[in-house]
């Protein structure tokens, strides 16, 4: 082989060893930066992959766990604070469940105590008495009340009917042997309620009712009575005087009589009837002999009073 062959070969292998050498010294995946962008992406994520999360993907990994963490925290924060707030209102609502509880014992309390008072003086005004009895001679004023009652002249008990305002008498019991009906006593109580809570022409009304109902019951009487007492009250001296009359007429045997008198005498003088007024004021002694020391006593002063 000639020298120029062995030089011109010689030249070949060199040649094609440097173009091997150049081709090694490529990085791996070179031959990729001509492809298309998308493809360069996922390449650089799948390199990525297998050497770990970069710093800056760790960064917002961790950024993002942090931001889950407070909203976390505070809806956590809220539930108790709606919580805390629903036991206080809660407890709240049951103390004012509770206070109106005790309004409504205390005004139904006054009520009652103011109801009472109510009959005491309607008690007073028409000389009768506070304690509920059978014969219906005194107002039906309600005991459980806590009020303190209206005083009472001195030396009368709450159990006796009080001393008569003047003009007035004591009162007289019912005929005795005989009983009111059931529902005609039904009747005369109702009357009576309205009479101990001072709504004075209601009960009028009441009583002069069962008067027209009942004529012949055995409470007829003491109705009667009731719409003279009340009128005369009133200071009706025109309806109190009929009243009486009919009682007297219409009842000469009831221990109403001599009050009846009495206070029908006074009726008649209030009115100017000042002659026939005194004929009754001295019939009452005259008449009932059985009058009380009381009945008689009053006659006798508005007598001396008005009929000189």
């Amino acid at each position: 082989m000639s020298l120029s062959k062995v030089t011109a070969m010689r030249s070949q292998w060199t040649a094609a060893l440097a173009a091997l050498l150049l081709i090694s010294a490529v990085p791996a995946g070179a031959s990729d930066l001509a492809g298309p962008p998308s493809s360069q992406r996922v390449r650089g994520v799948q390199l990525a992959g297998l050497f770990g999360e970069s710093d800056d993907e760790k960064a917002a990994r961790l950024q993002h766990e942090n931001d889950q963490d407070s909203q976390i925290s505070d809806l956590t924060q809220r539930i108790h604070d709606l919580e805390r707030a629903l036991q206080q209102s809660t407890g709240q609502n049951e103390q004012l469940a509770q206070r109106v509880r005790e309004l409504s014992q205390r005004i139904d309390q006054q009520q009652k105590d103011f109801n009472y008072k109510l009959c005491t003086i309607a008690a007073q005004q028409l000389g009768a008495g506070t304690t509920a009895s059978a014969d219906g001679n005194a107002l039906p004023c309600d005991a459980g009340a806590t009020a303190t009652p209206a005083p009472l002249p001195s030396g009368v008990s709450r159990n006796s009917p009080p001393a008569a305002p003047p003009g007035s008498g004591t009162l007289g019991t019912l005929p005795k042997g005989s009983a009111p009906q059931a529902s005609t006593r039904s009747q005369f109580d109702e009357a009576m309620n309205l009479l101990a809570r001072m709504q004075y022409d209601d009960a009028r009304s009441a009583f002069q009712t069962f008067v027209d109902a009942n004529p012949k019951d055995p409470l007829a009487s003491e109705a009667i009575y009731w719409v003279g007492n009340t009128a005369f009250v009133q200071k009706d001296y025109s309806a109190a005087s009929q009243a009486f009359a009919q009682q007297i007429k219409n009842y000469p045997t009831s221990a109403r009589g001599p009050e009846s008198t009495l206070k029908l005498g006074q009726s008649l003088i209030a009115l100017g009837k000042k002659k026939e007024g005194c004929v009754f004021l001295g019939a009452v002694k005259a008449k009932y002999k059985q009058a009380s020391a009381t009945i008689l006593s009053q006659a006798a002063a508005a007598r001396a009073a008005s009929c000189k």
